[in-house]
């Protein structure tokens, strides 16, 4: 089936010119990125348009500009659901699109409120505190050592060695630092000291599958003991990822069976990976999780999975295009029922 897709996403260029900061668009897309995305998409005999981020895509509805369906990449740069934007508006307008929903956009995009939702669920994952005010770290319930990251932020903002806290007595002044710096909120974790995977997975409910699991090592060129904000943004010369498989190694198999069980129980669609950290005991916990994750054909963690198998780019990019075509087909039988 041919498509007719517009692409949304933001650029980290564009925001730059602006005068935002390198940290402040870490999580936008490279231009190269959108590049890759449209070509693949027309190898695959698509027609694509061009859209950018939520206000173009604002402007563009409100012209009478329609889509089969919208490749979404676009992350937002306001607000706790600025995930969720882009999805809201072409809900609004019934054109479908890839990845998931304005529901799902806002919730995991808050690392405390999606651990209530796992957890929940049955899904193994750490304690946790989110503090609103520094004073808050006062009631934690659970022993050091601890990790503090800003409850709403990705691609390791905020994330340092300082994140590691060994002492309660200094857990309030990490937390105000990091409350003070991002204006939000942070979420307190017990450090967790085991071996550390990133598990890309492809698909929806019943239909998702983990095509894939890496383990991620620090060099010794890294900032030790954590996955940083540093450390994410040089990873080539900073960290080694390394693929593993559930056949061989029976963590890697629990792994892949919490990162399963947490994207169906968030609801996430089409694609995205969950990130996960075992415990003192070597069992695997959920982290958090990526439903827009970054889809960069080299520096991107999902499409380096697909690389380390030998999956190529344009397969992964149809996979994605097919799940979510797979909603245009159900919503055509439902309209036809109606």
């Amino acid at each position: 089936m041919s498509l007719t897709i517009g692409l949304t996403y933001d650029l980290r260029s564009a925001y730059l010119a602006e005068g935002f900061t390198e940290e402040a668009t870490a999580e936008f897309d490279r231009d190269d990125t959108v590049t890759a995305i449209e070509s693949t998409l027309q190898s695959l005999g698509h027609r694509t348009e061009r859209i950018g981020h939520g206000r173009q895509l604002a402007e563009a509805l409100v012209a009478g500009r329609r889509w089969d369906l919208v490749f979404n990449i676009a992350e937002g740069m306001h607000g706790i659901g600025r995930e969720a934007q882009v999805p809201a508006l072409l809900d609004m307008y019934r054109i479908p699109y890839t990845f998931s929903d304005p529901l799902v956009m806002s919730l995991t995009l808050h690392k405390g409120m999606t651990k209530h939702v796992v957890r929940d669920a049955g899904v193994p994952t750490s304690d946790f505190l989110v503090a609103e005010t520094a004073s808050d770290a006062r009631t934690i319930g659970f022993a050091p050592p601890y990790f503090v990251k800003p409850v709403a932020e990705g691609t390791g903002k905020g994330v340092t060695p300082d994140s590691i806290v060994r002492n309660r007595s200094d857990l309030e002044a990490v937390c105000r630092l990091l409350i003070e710096t991002f204006r939000q909120p942070v979420i307190i974790e017990p450090y967790l000291p085991g071996r550390e995977f990133t598990a890309g997975i492809v698909g929806t409910g019943p239909n998702a599958r983990v095509i894939g699991t890496i383990e991620v090592h620090l060099l010794e060129t890294a900032e030790a003991g954590v996955y940083s904000y540093v450390n994410k943004e040089e990873c080539e010369s900073r960290v080694l990822y390394r693929l593993v498989r559930p056949s061989d190694d029976p963590v890697v198999a629990a792994a892949e069976s919490v990162a399963l069980a947490a994207w169906r129980a968030l609801g996430c669609r089409d694609a995205g990976r969950i990130d996960l950290r075992c415990n003192h005991d070597g069992h695997p916990q959920f982290i958090e999780v990526n439903p827009l994750a970054g889809i960069h054909p080299e520096h991107s963690d999902l499409p380096i999975i697909c690389n380390h198998l030998g999956i190529a780019y344009r397969d992964l990019i149809g996979w994605i295009v097919d799940s979510a075509a797979t909603r245009i087909c159900q919503a055509a039988t439902l309209h036809g029922a109606a």
